[in-house]
Parts: structure tokens; sequence; C-alpha cells
């Protein structure tokens, strides 16, 4: 379905800051739609020859709706409309007339005009119409809760109307809460309560104040019930703010181990400052959760803080070994065991410093590498180099992923490029000498990284001297190479493919599957490790 924005600037003149006008209508209407009891449709004219296009719609969660069928993108004309063309025309609200039929379903319509003021504050020309059509079929004599909804709704029609509502949304804000049945406060001119709703009474309660609130002086209760006489100064000046024409941001008050958020909304139909409306909801519960979240976060990385200390001391542990032990072949053993074992830590490293579960495996690909080439037991020297980004892994791919990684990258830079005593030793080759000013090309390794079809694709490449002859891909090499296999194939559920490649030299291909809500954000960029 097409969005509002699309559907404005396909079929009408609208500009862009009136179009970001209704998207702000859009996104807080509801609550005038609740206290409404009426859905409420976003009617914007079409070339001007009497023919309106809705593009926006919404239904009250208090009433039962009058339109079963989905009206956005429905363009209608005629007597129809003859309502929404009074309300454009002569840019006053359109109550008259008698009900309406959809089906079975009656219904009574209104008109309000749609205004943007202008930058000097003055009301601007009507750019839309919002229609307000309430279903009849259960009209009673309304509650007194009724009456006070339905009231707070015309004034802030009228505000719609004189382009003052739907006020600036402050950055971070969401529109979603508190809603009309959270909790409902009506305040008089002087802050007082003239009206709470049963449910904003009982989240006062939870605050401690037992008492009706209707009376109040709304301000001065909230300073009370806070607590923290900063908390409290806030909650209650935002009040004052709503009585001054302001729309000050939500606040929140904690009192009694209860927490509840407040949003304080002027009311000023014709640009005459009457009171304020107050809708409250009590999070406590909500609040609850966050800190409970918290805490966890805070235990599991302290646990991945501590895992890596051990491992940190497992390896310091191994490196004594090594230097105590006086058979080389054990000494390099217990040296790739303590390589392994760091590699390892690095993940843990980096948990331990997350909120969640997940790891910018970029930057350990970086350390895995530069510490690959200041260790590897050979004296050719090795340049490194990533091309393009692992981007955000999990960290049960991220912690196997990386012993492959180091076990590849000493694999190459150990064994990939010959010495020079092993050159010198080697019978001679017909080889074709690089021609006059061009030096031989730099040993180098290229780390390789892109994500395809929920996939992680990677590649180690060396321009070393390739494969032996005989080597069987699926049961040759070392004990790395056999814990790269197993890692792979077992832990990853990938696929290890490791072939000579097309220009010399050796590749190796991973391919490892990634789950479904695996993150995708790639920085996309290269550079040396």
């Amino acid at each position: 379905m097409s969005t509002l924005r699309d559907l404005a600037e396909e079929h009408t003149a609208l500009r862009p800051a009136d179009i970001d006008h209704l998207h702000r209508i859009a996104g807080d209407w509801q609550l005038l739609s609740d206290l409404s009891f009426a859905d409420l449709l976003l009617w914007v004219p079409v070339d001007g020859d009497g023919t309106f296009l809705c593009v926006a719609q919404v239904r009250p969660t208090t009433a039962p709706t009058a339109y079963l069928d989905d009206q956005v993108g429905r363009i209608v004309g005629g007597a129809e409309v003859a309502h929404l063309e009074v309300a454009y025309r002569q840019g006053r609200i359109w109550r008259e007339g008698d009900p309406v039929w959809y089906g079975d379903v009656p219904a009574r319509h209104e008109a309000i005009p749609v205004r943007l003021r202008t930058g000097d504050g003055e009301a601007g020309e009507v750019i839309a119409v919002v229609g307000r059509d309430t279903n009849l079929s259960t009209a009673r004599t309304p509650s007194q809760l009724e009456l006070n909804y339905l009231t707070t709704a015309d004034d802030l029609a009228q505000m719609i109307a004189d382009g003052t509502f739907p006020p600036p949304r402050h950055p971070g804000e969401t529109t979603s809460a508190p809603r009309v049945g959270d909790g409902l406060v009506r305040l008089d001119a002087n802050g007082k309560v003239t009206y709470a709703s049963p449910n904003a009474q009982s989240a006062y309660r939870r605050l401690g104040y037992a008492s009706h609130l209707v009376g109040e002086d709304l301000a001065k209760l909230h300073r009370r019930l806070a607590g923290d006489p900063l908390e409290g100064t806030d909650a209650g000046n935002a009040v004052l703010a709503a009585l001054r024409g302001e729309a000050p941001p939500r606040r929140e008050i904690d009192a009694r181990g209860a927490t509840m958020l407040t949003r304080a909304l002027p009311l000023m139909p014709a640009g005459v400052p009457i009171g304020a409306l107050v809708l409250v909801r009590d999070i406590t519960e909500v609040r609850r959760r966050d800190r409970a979240l918290i805490t966890k976060d805070a235990t599991i990385r302290e646990i991945h803080h501590r895992v890596k200390n051990n491992l940190q001391t497992v390896a310091a542990l191994l490196r004594l070994q090594a230097r105590r032990v006086s058979m080389p072949e054990a000494r390099v053993a217990l040296e790739e065991s303590v390589r392994r074992v760091a590699s390892i830590a690095l993940v843990h490293e980096t948990l331990s410093m997350s909120s969640d579960e997940a790891v910018e495996f970029d930057g350990i690909v970086d350390r895995v590498a530069s510490a690959a080439t200041e260790v590897a037991a050979t004296e050719v020297s090795v340049g490194m180099r990533r091309r393009g980004a692992f981007g955000v892994l999990p960290a049960e791919i991220a912690t196997s992923l990386v012993m492959v990684l180091n076990e590849l990258l000493l694999n190459a830079v150990e064994h990939g490029f010959p010495s020079a005593e092993e050159e010198a030793a080697a019978p001679p080759v017909d080889v074709p000498r690089p021609e006059a000013g061009v030096s031989a090309p730099r040993p180098e390794v290229v780390v390789s990284a892109h994500r395809a079809r929920k996939q992680l694709h990677v590649t180690v490449t060396d321009n070393g001297r390739g494969l032996p002859e005989q080597f069987d891909a699926e049961r040759g090499g070392n004990l790395g190479l056999q814990i790269v296999r197993a890692l792979v194939t077992g832990e990853l559920r990938g696929t290890i493919e490791l072939r000579n490649g097309a220009d010399g030299g050796t590749e190796a291909a991973i391919v490892v599957p990634l789950a479904r809500g695996t993150t995708d954000r790639l920085t996309g960029r290269a550079g040396p490790l």
C-alpha cells in the first residue's frame, strides 16, 4: 500500500512542509480518535475540482469503527464530499447534516480543516481536511467520562483547525504512550484538576496519593509525590509549561516503588489557553523489566570479562610451560596452543565491552592478523590486508570463526612462502624473470569477506608457492588445518575448500550460514590489517 507521502506527491501539489505537517497529524491523531470515539480520515484535495483523496485513516480503540474497509487511496467527489468541501473552502469545522449510512452502519459526519501555521506564527491556508466519522449504532446517553472525552476532543479539533495541534515532537519520543485509555486528567486554566479518569486515579494511587484528584493543583501534587526534588520539579514544571501553551517533553515520576509516565498537552482552542490535558500511564512493570535487563547485561559482560581473564591465565601458564620444555616439537605445540587460547580471549574481551551477545568482528580480525605476522616462526616479512567487512557477528559464530582465521593466517604466513634457505636449496626452475625496473610482488595475505543470501563468504588468499602437488584437501594438512575443518563443518555448519589460486598461491574459501536475526550492518571499507 502507498504511504501518505507517496499518495500526496502523486496526486496533489502540496509542498514538502505541508506533507510533513500531515505526517505529524497522522502520528499523533490516535489521541483525537479515541477521545472522539470516531474514525478519523485525512483527506487532501485533488486538482481543485472538488474531489478528495484519503491519504490516512485511524480507527478508535474506545468505540466500534464506522468503516469495515480501509479507505486509504480512495478518491471521492460530488455530494459525498460536500462537508469536506465546506470545511476546505470556508476554513471552519463542519458539523451540520443528518447521519449517513455505510451499509448497515449509521454514521455522523464532521469535517475539520487542517492548517499549517506560517513562520511568524499566523494561521496559514487550509491544506487538508480531517473527516471525523462516528458510528451511531451504539449511541446512548454519554457518561461523565465520555462527556469529558468529547469536550476535550472538540478542543483538540479546533486546535487542528488553528494549526496548533499536534505540537512539535521532541527528539527520541514516540507517540505510542501514554494513550487515552491509560489515564486522562483534565486541568483548568489555573492548573486545578477538573476531571480524572478511573485509570488515572489508579495510577496516582500507585504513587501513594489515595484522595480524589478533582480540585488538586497537579503541578504541586507532582512535586509532593516525587521523592527526588529535581524529578518532582521537572514533572511539576511540565504541567505549568502546558498551561502556558507549551508542549513539554514526557516526564516520569517515581514514588513508593512505582513509576508513572506523564505527557502534558496544552488546550488552547482559538488561541486561548483554557487549561491542559495530562495523559498518565503506570509503567512500573516496564521499568522493573528494564532494570532487570540492565542487571542481566552487566552480569553477562562481567562473565565474559572473567572468561577472558581465565583464558589469559591459561595462555600464560602454557607459555611458562613452553619455556621449560626442552623438546622443540613440544615447545612449538605449546606455543600454538597459546595463540589459539589468546584468539578466543579476544572475542570474550570484545563481548565484555558490548551490551549484547554480538561483536564487531572486523577489529578482531585485524588484531588476529597482526598477531599472526608478529609471532609466526618465519624470517619472511609478510603483509596483511583485509578486503570487505565482516560486520557484526553473534558470539557463537565469532568464537569459532576467530580460531579458524587464526589457524589459516598462521598457516599462510609460516608455510605459504619459502625461506631464503629453501629457495637456495630448491632445484632451478625456468621461471620468467620480472621485467627491468619491476620488483617481485611482496609476500602478502588477503582476508576477504562479504555477505550474500544469509551466508558469510570468507576467503584467505596468499601469493606464495601454493599447495604441494600431492596435497589431499580432505585429509591432508597439519593439526591446525584439521582444527579448521572440524570447526567450519561442525561448529559453524559451513563448508571450506582449499585450492590453488588462479594467479598462484593458496586460497581457502569458507561459507558460513548466518542465522535469520544476524545483524547485516557492514562498513564496506577495505584497508590494511
